[in-house]
C-alpha cells in the first residue's frame, strides 16, 4: 500500500461536488499509479519537465456513456475550470513548471499510458501520439492552488486491490447485461414463431372447407379436404 494525495476539483455542472484528481508525491508512486490506473481516468503532466503525474477520475456513468456514444475525444470535453485546477496543479508541483509562465501541460487517457521495460521510473511513453492533447497554463494562480491544498488528503490506499474490485464490478454489469439481453432476445423469438405460427393456421382455416358445426372436412385419411 502507499499513500497518493487527493483533491477535489471546483464543481461545475457535471459534477456538482467536483471531481476527484489524485497524484503521487513522487516517482515511485508515480508508476503505481501508471500501473493501477482506470480507464475513466485523464492523466496531466508539464510538457518536457519534471512534474507530478495528476489524474482526474470521471464517475464510470459519465464514462461508460462516452464510450456507448463512440465519443473518441471524451478526454478533451472537460469543464475548462476543472482543467484549469488539473493545470494548475501539475504546475504548481513541477520544480521548474513552477517558476515560468506559459507552460504548456499535456493530457490524455490514462489508458494511453505506455511503460516499457527500458524506462526510467517515473517515466511514461504513449500507446498512441494522437490521442495527446496539449494546453497552456499562461501564469501560476496562487487561489486555484490554494483552493485545492485546503481539499487535500492523503490517503493509504492499496491501488490494486481497487483495480481488481472496479474489474470485478464491471465484469458483473457486462455479465447483467448479457443476461438481460438473452432474456429479451428469447422472448422476441418466441413472439416471432407464435406470430408465424397464427400466420400459418389463419392461412389453413379456410370457411369455405368447414361443416355447418364449423369443422374442417377432413377425407379419409385424416388430412384436410382442399379438392
Amino acid at each position: 500500500d502507499f499513500m497518493p494525495y487527493y483533491f477535489k476539483s471546483a464543481p461545475c455542472d457535471a459534477a456538482p461536488e467536483g471531481y476527484m484528481l489524485y497524484m503521487g508525491k513522487d516517482k515511485h508512486d508515480n508508476e503505481e499509479l501508471i500501473r493501477y490506473a482506470w480507464p475513466e481516468d485523464i492523466w496531466y503532466h508539464v510538457d518536457k519537465e519534471s512534474s507530478a503525474h495528476v489524474y482526474i477520475r470521471l464517475p464510470k456513468d459519465q464514462y461508460d456513456a462516452a464510450m456507448a456514444s463512440g465519443d473518441k475525444d471524451w478526454y478533451k470535453k472537460m469543464d475548462e475550470k476543472v482543467v484549469e485546477d488539473c493545470c494548475q496543479l501539475v504546475k504548481a508541483n513541477s520544480i521548474k513548471g513552477n517558476k515560468q509562465d506559459n507552460v504548456t501541460v499535456v493530457f490524455t487517457p490514462a489508458s494511453n499510458l505506455r511503460k516499457s521495460g527500458n524506462m526510467d521510473t517515473g517515466q511514461v511513453g504513449f500507446h498512441d501520439t494522437n490521442a495527446i492533447w496539449k494546453t497552456k497554463v499562461a501564469t501560476r494562480k496562487n487561489e486555484i492552488v490554494n483552493r485545492l491544498d485546503k481539499t487535500k488528503k492523503w490517503e493509504e490506499t492499496d491501488l490494486q486491490a481497487a483495480l481488481i474490485q472496479r474489474q470485478k464490478e464491471e465484469k458483473a454489469e457486462k455479465g447483467k447485461e448479457a443476461e438481460k439481453n438473452r432474456i429479451e432476445r428469447e422472448a422476441q423469438e418466441k413472439a416471432w414463431k407464435e406470430d408465424k405460427a397464427a400466420k400459418s393456421y389463419d392461412r389453413l382455416y379456410d370457411e369455405s372447407l368447414c361443416t355447418r358445426a364449423g369443422e374442417i372436412e377432413v377425407d379419409s385419411d385424416g388430412e384436410p379436404d382442399f379438392m
